[in-house]
């Protein structure tokens, strides 16, 4: 059975490129993104991985530990990350799970048999501190995923997680949200000094509390 919004995320013991972790323990009190990867060597996949760590700081500012998983062994790891690096000009700087026994993929349903047999689909899984799933993408091995979605979704995800507000669409991060219909009009106006637009009376706007 696939995982679904607000499961607890399987914790696993499993060896990676920076040594063996228990994921949860490695985890800590840390938001995380655990994200799949079909094959090493594989094109797409040395481009997202360059990307991650690229975003280092990105994710770092969020209090967000990124993890990448791939069917492949640690030896074969080890050979690809150099590549990773020279072509995406940065040091791979966060583990990468090495899960041949495919222990990881199955708790977490990454293998889907009608695209591949064998080689996980693209995965994301965006955990909170309390280690329940926030957030599932699953995109198919032709399509590269794009990381600026990827950060515009953390960063909705704590603030909606901390002030009970919503983000509309296209939001981004310093734009105005949406109150939830679970508050008042009434009691908005005080829990949020900033000022409440009222578009309709289920469609309330307020400045970004947390800025």
């Amino acid at each position: 059975m696939s995982l679904r919004l607000g499961d607890i995320a399987p914790d696993f013991t499993a060896e990676t490129t920076q040594g063996t972790i228990n994921f949860h323990e490695w985890l800590g009190d840390s938001w995380g993104m655990l994200f799949s990867h079909p094959a090493d060597f594989t094109p797409v996949c040395t481009t997202e991985l360059g990307k991650t760590a690229l975003l280092k700081d990105d994710f770092a500012k969020r209090g967000v530990k990124v993890i990448a998983v791939s069917v492949d062994d640690l030896a074969s790891h080890s050979k690809w990350v150099p590549d990773i690096e020279e072509v995406n000009d940065v040091k791979v700087n966060f583990p990468i799970i090495a899960d041949a026994d495919r222990n990881v993929a199955t708790l977490y349903d990454m293998i889907h048999p009608n695209a591949s047999e064998k080689a996980t689909v693209r995965s994301v899984f965006i955990i909170g501190p309390d280690k329940k799933v926030k957030l599932t993408l699953t995109y198919p091995a032709s399509t590269g995923r794009n990381f600026t979605e990827l950060l515009r979704v953390i960063d909705s995800l704590q603030l909606t997680a901390n002030y009970q507000v919503a983000t509309p669409a296209d939001w981004k991060a310093g734009e105005d949200t949406i109150v939830v219909p679970a508050v008042s009009t009434e009691d908005a106006i005080m829990k949020f000094p900033k000022g409440v637009r009222v578009v309709k009376p289920y469609l309330r706007y307020t400045p970004q509390p947390n800025k």
